[in-house]
């Protein structure tokens, strides 16, 4: 038995770049590839992980897609600009305003008509901007709570999810995939009342915020399961191209929202929390999550200002026309243009390509937030556990309608 041919049974990609050195009896250097995913919950969506192990120990993670295939750039070479926004909605389908503000823009800047948008329009789309954001962090922090053994978070999380989403749906019809932003404006103003209803939900909000704060992030419990797990330093953050609450929670204040100053943003009061490493090591899940908390606060204070411009500034009138400036043909210079905008998990950007002659595209690409963010978790599982990968992968915030779009 001891002449018996000893076989390597790495992947590929480990076992062409280094020799076979495994020796008889020797566990610690016989590794064992793990498949999770991609029907595992704690996944979030359609993603495989390749865990290569030893033991207990994650050696690398390799991430494999192609299992939520939404098409969206060849479907959007193939459609009118105006036609592409219900596409735009399903990519990170859990922030479909956000997303459909950043196309909007986009479009609107390579038509020049950007400075023509009525306040009102802005400070509306700002408005259902934020509650979406809320709504998406309330998904990253329930469901990562749930990842980690802890049920409650998660039922609170989508009871208050529930009240965005349905002020969300009276303003358009929809539940989460909107259609609500379009070009040079809105599907139509508000509802009558949609200013005071939101208001009373912010009142109510507040609180139940302090309480997820002592029930999640300031829990004993949770700090040791998130401190000093998936530790992501700056510059490796930067070197993938992370963004979002990802390279804020490395230390970095960096929000687009304030660098590209979109919008009505540079005249609204808010900050960019940072992660601090006040429970572990800087750029930890922890850190992660906390961010996420206290950028929920943020859209708070930014949701109220809103709605105190849309009251008393630029109230409703009877003359306003949410789409006065919507063309009826949309057709750009011939140009080759990117827009980018700051989205609940990151920089999420569209490349558009243009011929002048049709009113399509000629190329249309995405760059994905959540993409990026993915690439790092092999950096950031090596030398961990097996039961700190789930802790991992949640702090990303992954969306898998955005990762294979």
């Amino acid at each position: 038995m001891n002449d018996a041919i000893q076989y390597d049974y790495r992947p590929e990609h480990l076992a062409n770049s280094e020799p076979n050195k495994y020796q008889p009896g020797d566990l610690r250097k016989e590794e064992m590839v793990l498949n999770v995913g991609p029907q595992h919950p704690s996944t979030h969506g359609v993603l495989r992980l390749e865990v290569i192990t030893d033991g207990e120990v994650v050696m690398d993670v390799v991430p494999h897609l192609g299992y939520l295939h939404r098409c969206f750039e060849k479907h959007a070479e193939s459609l009118p600009f105006n036609q592409i926004i219900p596409y735009v909605d399903r990519m990170d389908y859990t922030a479909a305003m956000n997303s459909e503000h950043a196309y909007v823009m986009g479009v609107e800047r390579m038509l020049g008509i950007q400075d023509d948008i009525p306040p009102r329009v802005e400070y509306v789309r700002v408005l259902v901007a934020e509650l979406n954001r809320l709504a998406s962090h309330f998904i990253a922090i329930g469901t990562y709570a749930m990842d980690i053994g802890a049920y409650t978070p998660f039922l609170w999380m989508m009871r208050d999810r529930e009240q965005i989403l349905r002020l969300l749906e009276w303003t358009c019809g929809a539940r989460m995939l909107y259609n609500y932003i379009w070009i040079g404006g809105l599907f139509y103003d508000i509802p009558v009342g949609f200013e005071e209803r939101c208001g009373e939900f912010i009142k109510y909000l507040k609180p139940k915020l302090v309480e997820l704060q002592q029930l999640v992030i300031e829990n004993k419990i949770f700090i040791e399961r998130t401190a000093n797990v998936g530790i992501l330093s700056l510059a490796t953050a930067i070197n993938y191209g992370c963004t979002g609450p990802i390279l804020r929670g490395s230390g970095l204040r960096y929000d687009l929202r304030r660098v590209d100053a979109y919008s009505v943003y540079p005249e609204l009061d808010f900050d960019i929390p940072i992660g601090k490493g006040e429970a572990g090591t800087l750029g930890d899940c922890w850190d992660r999550n906390w961010v996420r908390v206290a950028e929920c606060w943020e859209s708070v204070k930014i949701i109220e200002q809103c709605l105190e411009k849309l009251t008393a500034v630029h109230a409703r009138t009877r003359n306003f026309d949410p789409q006065a400036l919507v063309p009826k043909k949309i057709r750009p210079k011939a140009m080759d243009f990117y827009v980018r905008a700051e989205n609940p998990k990151g920089e999420l950007g569209y490349f558009f390509r243009t011929d002048g002659r049709a009113d399509v595209p000629v190329r249309c690409k995405a760059r994905s937030c959540s993409f990026h963010n993915l690439s790092v978790i092999g950096e950031i599982s090596k030398g961990g556990l097996i039961a700190d990968l789930v802790a991992v992968v949640g702090s990303l915030d992954l969306n898998l309608g955005e990762v294979d779009r």
